[in-house]
This record gives structure tokens, sequence and C-alpha cells, in this order.
């Protein structure tokens, strides 16, 4: 319903939830449904504009500069224009996704970033325009599909959310988790993809600092596909938990679990 929406209000999505939870396969859904080219930009802390949005490709200006001068030429307006014409504008994920008909433009982790630059992003995505001092004012002639995530490191601003559609991803179910990894996985056997999504689930359970995503899952059943496996046990399960948990507290606790509880068959006995 929030994509839906999202298309026809042309408004962003704002995902939030645990890493690993399938905010990122969102966007990844919409673009190959839309046929569109998926651009994504990484947010990390001190990211700012000219990483976002654009920069100039001095290496070549200066060297156009220098044929220009080996050429003779003296005219310093002309020079100056030339320097900042579009064929040196390097376009970054988000002036790629303006210029980009149709697109999808995936804001990823908007959490890690200040607070300055979240300002910034509002701008640019209430408008779909920036302007460039030496260009002018570049728009959106369809605006893109904007997806922001965030794992929740730390609170958003209001003012950003309120100009999103706002989704919640809860770690699916049995079910659901067993037909995404069926799904992303046909050449692993029924019986492992189902004893890893039993595994993970129960690994959800308990108190971990990194409770593992659908990420994780399907990691740990490309490992265990890897070592040739159709179905796994209590052994091989403890050996393989690092292609699941990744803080040695949690392989710990995890350790003391009843796995082979846990991988009966299900409807076999406790689970």
């Amino acid at each position: 319903m929030a994509c839906f929406l999202a298309l026809r209000l042309h408004r962003p999505v704002f995902c939030e939830g645990d890493a690993g939870v399938g905010k990122t396969a969102l966007a990844g859904a919409l673009a190959e449904a839309l046929h569109a080219p998926l651009i994504r930009l990484q947010c990390h802390e001190g990211i700012d504009a000219s990483q976002a949005l654009y920069d100039w490709d001095f290496p070549r200006q200066l060297l156009h500069l220098r044929a220009a001068e080996a050429a003779g030429v003296r005219d310093a307006d002309r020079l100056e224009r030339e320097l900042y014409d579009r064929r040196f504008l390097v376009a970054r994920p988000l002036l790629r996704a303006l210029q980009t008909q149709p697109s999808v433009l995936l804001v990823d982790e908007i959490d890690r970033a200040d607070d300055e630059f979240e300002a910034f992003l509002l701008e640019v995505l209430s408008e779909f325009q920036v302007t460039i001092p030496e260009l002018g004012t570049l728009r959106a002639e369809v605006p893109p599909v904007v997806v922001l995530t965030s794992n929740r490191t730390r609170e958003v601003h209001d003012a950003l959310k309120r100009r999103c559609l706002y989704h919640w991803f809860d770690h699916p179910g049995f079910a659901r988790e067993l037909a995404i990894v069926r799904r992303r996985l046909p050449g692993v056997s029924a019986r492992l993809a189902e004893q890893v999504t039993a595994l993970v689930q129960a690994l959800r359970a308990e108190d971990l600092l990194k409770p593992p995503g659908v990420a994780e899952t399907l990691d740990w059943a490309r490992a265990l596909d890897v070592l040739g496996a159709d179905e796994v046990d209590a052994e091989l399960a403890v050996a393989t938990l690092g292609s699941v948990l990744k803080y040695r507290e949690d392989m710990a606790r995890a350790r003391g679990l009843d796995f082979a509880a846990i991988l009966a068959p299900r409807g076999a006995g406790p689970a």
C-alpha cells in the first residue's frame, strides 16, 4: 500500500526496521517492477552535498585549460564558460536520479547522516530540482521513485518523515521467510530451507545483541548449500554460526540452544 500510494502521489517511502529485514530489497523490487534503473546513495557520517549531488571533474578541467593555452586561447570569459560546461559535470546519485526517467532512488541508511544533510535532502525531495550556480536550475521531468531506509540508530527528524509515506519492517514469520528463501535460493533443498528458517526464527527469540535478518538467513542457507548439505544437524549448525551471527556473545548464547529440538521435522516435536 505504501508503495502504491508513493507511485500515485509522487512521494518518498520512508522504511524503518532492523538491519537485514528487506528495506533495501524493496527498492530493488520496485526498480525491477518498473523496469527502471536503481540509483543508490549510501549515507554515512560526514556525507555532504558534493558527494550526493554533483561535483566538477577537476582533472579534466585542468587538461582543458592546458589544451586551450597550447592552442593560444586567451579569452578568459570563454575559458570560464567552457570550464563549467555540462561535459565536466560529475553527476552524483541525487542528480543522476533527477536526470534519469524513470528511475528509483534509494537513499540508504539516512540515519547515519547528520542533521545538515537531512535538511539538504528534504529541500531536494520537496521540489525534485537542484540549482547549480554555473548552470542554473535542473528539474526532474518525471520525479524518481524514492525509497529512504533507516536502521533507527538515531531518530530522523519529523520534517523529513512528514514528507514521506512511512512503513515499518518487522522480521517475517516462518512461512513468509521460508517463501523468501525458496524464491531467492531455488537450488537449496526444501528440507534445508525449512531447517535454516526454523533456526533463524529460534535465534531471534533469544536476547541477542544483533538478531539475524533475512539477509543472514539467506547467507546461512548459501553457506550450508556450498558445503553440500541437503539438511543440517546440530553439529553443522554450530560450526556455521558465523554465517548468521556476528558477535561473540551472540554465538555463545546460541550454542546453548537445543538445536536437535529446533531441527526436528515440524509437527514431530517441539520447535
